[in-house]
């Protein structure tokens, strides 16, 4: 079992910056990949970015040499840089144990146009 709380989300101009940090309790020596995701109103939830134990990441497309994902042992945290209004939804921290996902409760982000 892993527990996740993530900070750091909230309203910010477009082309500004955010940090969002997750923080991880439990079984973390387990945990395989970290990462985040993000859902806006009406839409799906979606990759934004993860980080495997080993240090691979992986970016969606439209957030590619915005954001900037990193761990340090049980806290992970992504970067968001030049963010847009279209970057505005609820973020998800994801802890992934082999084939089993845990999910943080999801920090608002909005960028104001």
């Amino acid at each position: 079992q892993v527990q996740l709380v993530e900070s750091g989300g909230g309203l910010v101009q477009a082309g500004g910056s955010l940090r969002l940090s997750c923080s991880a309790s439990g079984s973390i020596f387990s945990i395989t990949s970290m990462g985040w995701y993000r859902q806006a109103p009406g839409k799906q939830r979606e990759l934004v970015a993860s980080i495997t134990s080993g240090g691979t990441t992986n970016y969606a497309d439209s957030v590619k040499g915005r954001f900037t994902i990193s761990r340090d042992n049980a806290e992970n945290n992504l970067r968001m840089v030049g963010l847009k209004p279209e970057d505005t939804a609820i973020y998800y921290c994801n802890a992934r144990i082999f084939a089993i996902d845990y999910w943080g409760q999801g920090t608002q982000v909005t960028v104001s146009s």
